[in-house]
This record gives structure tokens, C-alpha cells and sequence, in this order.
């Protein structure tokens, strides 16, 4: 295999004909092109060629309806060594010329109609200098036409990612499985909060209600990720529900099994990363309102574009607000959302990016769950209803959070480059909530404790840098990635309980005088982390690709009990390494295994005054990706992970812990996503997930680790007519299946398995867009999940929201 031809930019110049498009670069002489036309699609493969352009890596360039008869052009990385031009004929195959220049590969775009229905020209005419000029380019126009970076991976299909390897890899070439939810199905679905976005990601379950919990808590592959949250590749630990509104997201990347050796601690079961809205070269404005039952009121505002002419300076600002209530009693919630973000090109090769984030969200403190007796289990009292709250109706969990980052990338040259990013976040909290303690033997007294969380504060830094580097050794191509991460995490509460009066759950009376204080608690803590990482991604064949990773991370934490006044510190290490191989016998397939590791520190110490050792993640996973064509492709992956070093109580020693428990969590995920026929999308995904027990000196051996059900199940699928009177209709269906889950660890009751389903029907025209969604649509009784045996969440009933949006 040859060099890799850089292509360092894409325009299109009108021509007497038509249009053509520029692939610019020094070496156009040595592009080959294969053509892959099919039916009124113009597909040409350029192999031994990849996009690098000023302003991103893998992205779809598109410029929509450039001329008469063609559709759409599209410039993409099509994979890691070949660049696809797609060209959409409205009626037939467009008609198109290969030229080379000094500029570059040229392919010159004339529609099969133009000739035939071009009007007569009339001679120029003199204008006035003030009259407003045509919007659309003449034939005869001298200003070249730039293709918009919309900065979006296509439709429900994506076929790059950074998540995985901190690079734009084409995710057939990552030994690992990863499932993206794009921009579009959180569209499509309406998506509020991120419960909502995981529902189409197979191996995913929820530990809390997914709408109304304090936390958004998911698990993947049987092991909590509430903390293992990215943002454009940082860690960010909040697991409040004020990590996620969907304006400021432009897709969802979620890795599964351990991820240690790009992000440190935690990454057990995997990580999901936020990838947020970037500035765009084009002005771009976009109004949208919503409005559904329960009292629910949105409004989005996305406003973008260049703030200067050569287009150096880019800023993008997403704003939102919403209000709701909810089937349960006393619930109600607001939420204030602002994301301004500016990109500066300070030269060729240097991009810096400022961007903050602001989110205020004051709501009642909602549902805490409901007993199991009376709702999965019998109850002699008979059935308690599902809307009913075991808190006051003036709980609150009034929180909001800031963040703001940089992100700075230099190319040295074509091959190397430095980034250098660095976020700060703060979450603050203000709580007053119920919590239930025991149900009485008659089955109706709820005994409860008040808990005031008085301005909980949690910060956290982050400081990532790195060098992305390409050489060879030999016919041996490297992609390298090394660099350091320093992270600092500050938390700082205090929290008062008191006793609460009882509550009967079929008659209840709110409003009882509080008791006495039982207990405060003030336990800030301070922990730091150093980790340096390298990552080698090498080429040994076109059709077979290595993946070496290592990490060494070393850390420190204090905890102080300001109460009893006393200050506990341990410190530690761990190397996380990761393998992986990917095997193409065929372009569009890819055979894959891997081993990779995680760690998780642990505080305290055994009976003897031993610190604990990190928990330890180990996974080996094998598995198969195709393209089944160039708009669908599927995953399916098979793994074995263990979580070692867990703690259990010490035979010996009452009232101390060892670490000789283990749990370990074996799989089947499928996964597809994409285009299936003109206008037919389609996420969908299926999982099998045995996650039990395997070691514990308290709970047997093959105890089933809870709200995890062996079988799930989702798909979306929407179509929408392209042509015609009814243009735009379109409409949407998706079902969505988990099996039986245990309820609680101890495996002492179970939540039945449900199936909920999902409809939309929307229009969309020009830049018109009206939709009405509508969740649980046969309005089926299930329970979503629980944290005990006080706390069950039964699943919302039918919802129905309607949205309209303008783009200007």
C-alpha cells in the first residue's frame, strides 16, 4: 500500500454546467478512484486518501440541492485509508467528469436535467449597488460555493468515533464494542433525559428511575456507570441529573467494558461520553417548542456562525428552558440550560475552543420508590397506586451546575499535533427528602427520616494533554497517542437527619410535625490522580490493525469526619493495560477480540491496618462489525468481564471487611444502525446479560446482581416520504423489551419483565419541522427498577408531546 494522500479542503465552484467539486491537495496525480455507483447515486472510492481539514477530522461535509437534478453531495473518511463522494441524482445518475489541476482531483456535476431545463439566459442587467443580490449561485458566479461542515455523523448511522481511542477512528477498526446514539434519533425521540438516549443502547439498564430520581444511575454490562461520564472526552463524575440536556448534544458515544487506559479510574462496565454541539462556518438559527401532558413546557434556542468574515472566529449558543410535572404526586421540575461555545483558528495549524455550560434545575425531591409489598409483591391492604409519593409536598432538590473548558490543538505538521484540554465543574445541591426506613407488619405504615442536605458542593478539575502522532517502521503504520492526566475531585456537604412522621401508604396524611434530630454527617473529601498513558494504534496489513495501550496512574485521597473529628487518607497505584486485534478478511467486515482492564480506588483498611486495593476490571471480548452497506452497518460482540477485589465482611473479624469478593458479568450484544432503504432508519439492538455473584463471604455463590435482566431488547425505526404531494410525512415506531430483573441484591423479590412501546409522526418542510410524540403508548403498568425493597419505580404511563422548530 501507498502513501496517504491529505486532503486539506473540499469546496465547489459553479460552472456553465453545473458545479464542480475541488478535492484539494499537492498530490491529486496520485488519487485512484473506484467507482461504486448504484441506482441515481454517484459513489466514488478514493483509496489510500483521508480528509484533514482546519476544522475537525471525520466528519460528513454536505452541501444540500447544489443545482438542479442532484440531491446532495457528500464528502467523507469513509474509513481509515479511503475518502467516499457521494453524489444524489433526484431522477437519474448525475453525470460526472474527472479533471486534475493543480489544486487537486476535480469531479465536475452536471444533473441529467440541467441542460434540458435551464431557461433561456437574459443579457446582465445593471442593478442598483443596494439591491439585495440572488441567495443561490448563477451559472455565471464567480464566488466559489463552501460546503458546510455540519459538524454530524449521517442520519442514524455512525462510522467514526474518538471515544475509544482519543482518535477519529473508524469504528470498524476499534477492537471494542461501541454504540453511538446520533443527534438525529435524539430528535426523532425527543429525547429529556439521558434514560431516554441510553434506551437504544443494548446492555444498558437503569438503577434508578430514569425521569425522577436524585441521580441518573445507568449500568452497563451489569456494573454501575453513574460516575463513569465523559464530556468530549473528559471525565465529568457528576451523576446528577444536571449532567444532561439534550440541546447541547450532538450525539452519544457509549464504550463498553473497562476504559481505564484512556480515562482512569472507574470505566468498569464503560464510559459515556457527551460529544456537544461545536460552531459552524454557515449561519445557522433554530427555534423550537414543545408541549405535552403532565403540564410539560420546552423551549430550545441553537444560534450559530462565523463572527467575522474569513470565518476565524466561530461561535455556537444553545439555550433552554423547561417545566414539568409528573404522574406522581408533587412532582414538578424546571430547568434552565445555557452552552456557549467559541472556536478561534489562530493560524493553519492551531484551533483554540472556549466552552461553558450553565444548567439551573430546582424540583421537588420527587419519587424516592415505592414499597415492593403492595406493588411487585401482594399486599393484603390491596394495591398501592403508582402515582403516590412517600415524601412531602415540600421536598425540594433545588441543584445547578457551571462548567467551562478550554481545548487547544497544534499541528506541528501533517502527522503530529498536540491537544491540550482542561474543564472545571460545580455541582451544588440543596436538598430537602424522605427517605423510607421500614414498613410496618401491617403492611401500610411507612416510617421515614427527613434528610437536609445543606449546599452539598462537588467540584471537579481536569487537565488532559496529548500528542497524536503517524509514522511507519517499515511497511508498519503507527498512530501513537501518549500524554498525562491530572484530575482533582473537592466534594463538601452536610447533612442533618431527623425523624419524619409515619405515612399509611393507602391514606396517607403529609404535613406531621418532624421529630428529633438522629444524626449529621460532614465528611468532605479531596482526591487527586496522575495518570500517563500511551496508546499505539498499528497498521500491519490493510486488512489487519493492533491496538497496545497502557496506563500507569498513581492517586491520593483525604477524608475528614468533621463530626467525630477525625481525618482518614489512603493513597495508591495501578496499570491498566489493553489489547486488542481487528481482522478484515473482507472490506466490509471485521473479525475483532481484546483484553482490557480497569481499576477503582478504595478507601480504608483490614483488620490489620492493610489499605485496600483498587478493584480491578478484566474483560476479554471477541467480536464481529459489518457494513452491510455504505448507509447500514451491525455489531456483534461477545464478552467476559470480572470485578475483583470487592469487599465482603471478614469471617474473622466482625465488623471489618476483606477483599476476596468477586462478580462477573458474561454477554451477548447485538447492535445495528443506519439506513435500510431510502428514507427508512432504523437503531435497534439486542442483549443477553448473565451477571452474577461468583464470590462473597454473605450471598451465595450465583446470586444475580440487581435491576439487570438476562434478556432486553430495542428498536426504532422511522420512515419518511421524499417525494411527492406528502413530502416529509413521516413516522416513527419503536418497542422496547427487559426481561425479569432482581430487585434487590439480596434476590428477595423480582420486577416482571415489560414491553413498552413508542410512536411519532412527524412533517418536515424545507425548514418547517412538526412532530408529535407519544411514550408508553398502550399505557403498560411496569416497574422501570428498584434500590430496595422501600424503593421500587413504577414506569411512566402514556405521555404524548407535540414540537414544532424553524431553521432561518
Amino acid at each position: 500500500m501507498g502513501e496517504i494522500v491529505q486532503v486539506t479542503g473540499v469546496k465547489a465552484n459553479p460552472t456553465d454546467k453545473g458545479v464542480e467539486v475541488i478535492l484539494q491537495t499537492l498530490k491529486g496525480e496520485q488519487l485512484q478512484i473506484t467507482n461504486r455507483s448504484a441506482g441515481n447515486n454517484f459513489i466514488a472510492d478514493i483509496p489510500n486518501a483521508q480528509l484533514r481539514l482546519p476544522n475537525g477530522d471525520g466528519f460528513t461535509f454536505r452541501s444540500e440541492k447544489p443545482l438542479a437534478g442532484i440531491t446532495e453531495i457528500t464528502v467523507t473518511n469513509f474509513d481509515a485509508n479511503t475518502i467516499r463522494v457521494t453524489v444524489i441524482g433526484e431522477a437519474s445518475l448525475p453525470t460526472v467528469e474527472l479533471f486534475d489541476s493543480d489544486e487537486g482531483l476535480i469531479f465536475g456535476l452536471t444533473s441529467a436535467t440541467s441542460s434540458a431545463q435551464q431557461p433561456p439566459q437574459k443579457p446582465e442587467e445593471e442593478q442598483p449597488a443596494n439591491q439585495t443580490q440572488p441567495t443561490q449561485p448563477s451559472a455565471s458566479g464567480d464566488e466559489p460555493i463552501e460546503l458546510v461542515v455540519t459538524g454530524e455523523q449521517d442520519g442514524y448511522r455512525a462510522t467514526d468515533g474518538s471515544t475509544a481511542t482519543k482518535t477519529d477512528t473508524p469504528l470498524r477498526d476499534v477492537p471494542q464494542s461501541i454504540q453511538v446514539v446520533p443527534r438525529q434519533v435524539l430528535e426523532d425521540q425527543q429525547v429529556r433525559n439521558l434514560g431516554e438516549a441510553l434506551k437504544n443502547v443494548p446492555g444498558v439498564a437503569q438503577n434508578q428511575s430514569s425521569s425522577r430520581a436524585l441521580f441518573e444511575s445507568p449500568l452497563i454490562r451489569g456494573f454501575d456507570a453513574g460516575s463513569d461520564i465523559l464530556r468530549n472526552g473528559l471525565r465529568d463524575p457528576s451523576n446528577s441529573n444536571t449532567s444532561f440536556d439534550a440541546a447541547g448534544i450532538e450525539r452519544i458515544e457509549v464504550l463498553k467494558g473497562p476504559a481505564s487506559v484512556l480515562y482512569g479510574q472507574g470505566s468498569l462496565g464503560g464510559v459515556i461520553n457527551y460529544v456537544t454541539k461545536q460552531p459552524l462556518s454557515e449561519p445557522y438559527y433554530s427555534l423550537e417548542a414543545s408541549a405535552g401532558n403532565y403540564n410539560f413546557y420546552r423551549g430550545a434556542i441553537d444560534l450559530s456562525g462565523p463572527l467575522n468574515s474569513n470565518k476565524t472566529v466561530l461561535y455556537r449558543l444553545n439555550l433552554a428552558a423547561q417545566t414539568t410535572e409528573s404522574f406522581v404526586d408533587f412532582f414538578h421540575q424546571q430547568r434552565y440550560f445555557v452552552a456557549p461555545t467559541l472556536s478561534w483558528q489562530l493560524g493553519d495549524r492551531t484551533k483554540l475552543t472556549f466552552a461553558a455550560e450553565y444548567i439551573n434545575q430546582p424540583k421537588s425531591a420527587g419519587q424516592q420508590g415505592i414499597p415492593a409489598v403492595g406493588s411487585v409483591l401482594p399486599n393484603p391492604n390491596g394495591r398501592i397506586p403508582r402515582n403516590r409519593s412517600v415524601g412531602e409536598p415540600d421536598d425540594k432538590d433545588d441543584s445547578y451546575a457551571i462548567r467551562v473548558g478550554y481545548n487547544l490543538e497544534h499541528r506541528f505538521s501533517e502527522n503530529w499535533q498536540i491537544r491540550n484540554s482542561f474543564s472545571f465543574s460545580q455541582n451544588q445541591a440543596f436538598r430537602d427528602l424522605i427517605a423510607s426506613t421500614a414498613l410496618a407488619a401491617d403492611n401500610r405504615t411507612l416510617s421515614r427520616n427527613l434528610i437536609h442536605v445543606d449546599d452539598q458542593i462537588n467540584k471537579y478539575f481536569n487537565v488532559d494533554t496529548y500528542v497524536v502522532g503517524k509514522f511507519t517502521t517499515g511497511s508498519i503504520r503507527h498512530q501513537l497517542v501518549t500524554g498525562f492526566n491530572l484530575t482533582r475531585e473537592d466534594t463538601n456537604y452536610f447533612t442533618t437527619v431527623r425523624r419524619a412522621a409515619p405515612i399509611d401508604l393507602f391514606n396517607p396524611i403529609y404535613g406531621q410535625s418532624l421529630g428529633p434530630v438522629i444524626g449529621r454527617y460532614s465528611a468532605p473529601s479531596l482526591t487527586d490522580t496522575l495518570g500517563i498513558y500511551i496508546q499505539d494504534q498499528v497498521t500491519l496489513a490493510d486488512n489487519l490493525k493492533l491496538l497496545l495501550g497502557g496506563r500507569f496512574d498513581t492517586f491520593s485521597s483525604s477524608t475528614e469526619d468533621r463530626i467525630a473529628n477525625t481525618k482518614q487518607e489512603f493513597s495508591g497505584d495501578a496499570f491498566t493495560p489493553r489489547v486488542g486485534i481487528v481482522y478484515q478478511p473482507i472490506a466490509p467486515i471485521s473479525l475483532y477480540a481484546s483484553y482490557s482492564r480497569s481499576f477503582s480506588p478504595v478507601g480504608g483498611t483490614t483488620f490489620e491496618g492493610t489499605p485496600f486495593q483498587p478493584e480491578r476490571g478484566t474483560q476479554y471480548e471477541v467480536g464481529v462489525k459489518a457494513d452491510l452497506n455504505n448507509r447500514l452497518s451491525a455489531t456483534l460482540a461477545f464478552y467476559d468481564l470480572t470485578r475483583s477485589n470487592v469487599q465482603t465482611d471478614d469471617p474473622v473479624n466482625p465488623g471489618f471487611s476483606i477483599q476476596t469478593g468477586e462478580q462477573r458479568s458474561k454477554g451477548v450484544e447485538f447492535s445495528i444502525g443506519g439506513e435500510i432503504l431510502p428514507g427508512w432508519n432504523v437503531i435497534a439492538g439486542y442483549a443477553y446479560t448473565d451477571a452474577t455473584i461468583t464470590k462473597d463471604n454473605n450471598l451465595p455463590v450465583g446470586t444475580i446482581l440487581n435491576n439487570i435482566p438476562k434478556h432486553s431488547f430495542n428498536v426504532w425505526t422511522t420512515y419518511e416520504i421524499r417525494s411527492g404531494s406528502l413530502q416529509g410525512l413521516g413516522v416513527g415506531v419503536g418497542l422496547f423489551y427487559k426481561g425479569d430483573r432482581q430487585g434487590d441484591l439480596a434476590n428477595t423479590f423480582e420486577l416482571p419483565s415489560y414491553l413498552t412501546t413508542d410512536a411519532a409522526i412527524f412533517f418536515k418542510r424545507e425548514r418547517f419541522r412538526a412532530a408529535l410524540n407519544f411514550k408508553n403508548l398502550f399505557n403498560v403498568d411496569y416497574f422501570e427498577s428498584a434500590i430496595s425493597r422501600l424503593g421500587v419505580y413504577p414506569g411512566e404511563p402514556f405521555t404524548v408531546q407535540g414540537t414544532i422548530s424553524w431553521e432561518l
